[in-house]
């Protein structure tokens, strides 16, 4: 029963890429179960089979100790590692094949405190790999594209678990932008050439500087293309998942 964590900033696509992606799951004849571990979701694209706010509620942890929505959310993080012998049941339960964890909205509340990578350490102790999505829209700049690739290092050291780059949203960008941010992620060369285009001064200078700080980590960012609306890109980051997760073998038991 390998897990993936569905991680990245917010308005990424993280919710609708778990919804679009299990239901593809489910339509290619495998068993698969989904958790949710935002406890401030007021709505989710799908029906979660393991739901975090079953435990823990932003709602009654404002009314309970005063906080506003951000402090509530802040101790909610924390709380939700109290709950991972009652998390663990669910999804043993479940008796899926595969576990598909679609994680907090803001990613810093799961990714940059102690309880994000306690979680993802003891949520069972199966096979688990991340998802970071790289959002299109916003990663069309290659300034913003390379503080997404800091950002995606900073969770790949805070978790240190095999980790897939994906471009999400793919749909709402021209084709010639995709292929382009596609091209970054696969030859600095070509990132480096986007950079000195599209940007200039202090932006150039900081952006081509933290690219080759992150290049010296040996990190490789090869992004897979994907649209949660016509499922684009997901028969590629399952045979990726696969090939991670479980031997290139398809997730059963």
């Amino acid at each position: 029963m390998p897990l993936a964590f569905v991680i990245g900033t917010a308005g990424s696509g993280k919710s609708l890429f778990t919804a679009a992606f299990s239901e593809w799951l489910k339509m290619s004849k495998q068993d698969v179960a989904v958790v949710n571990l935002d406890p401030g979701a007021l709505k989710l694209p799908y029906s979660p089979d393991v739901d975090v706010r079953n435990y823990v509620d932003v709602g009654d942890i404002m009314e309970k100790y005063g906080l506003g929505p951000n402090g509530a959310l802040i101790m909610a993080a924390d709380l939700i590692a109290d709950e991972i012998e009652n998390l663990t049941r669910d999804i043993e339960e479940a008796h899926a094949d595969f576990v598909l964890v679609d994680t907090p909205g803001q990613m810093e509340l799961f990714a940059f405190r102690a309880s994000g990578p306690y979680i993802v350490s003891e949520l069972t102790k199966e096979p688990k790999a991340l998802i970071y999505l790289f959002d299109a829209v916003f990663s069309a700049n290659p300034m913003n594209y390379v503080s997404n690739m800091f950002l995606s290092a900073a969770v790949y050291n805070r978790f240190f678990q095999p980790q897939l780059h994906v471009l999400s949203k793919t749909d709402l960008i021209p084709k010639a932008d995709v292929q382009a941010i596609a091209s970054w992620s696969a030859n600095t060369r070509a990132l480096e050439d986007a950079i000195e285009e599209k940007l200039e001064g202090t932006k150039r200078l900081f952006s081509r500087n933290m690219m080759q700080a992150i290049n010296k980590l040996g990190l490789q960012f090869l992004l897979m293309p994907l649209s949660s609306k016509t499922n684009e890109g997901m028969t590629n980051i399952n045979t990726t998942l696969e090939r991670i997760l479980n031997e290139g073998e398809k997730y059963t038991t």
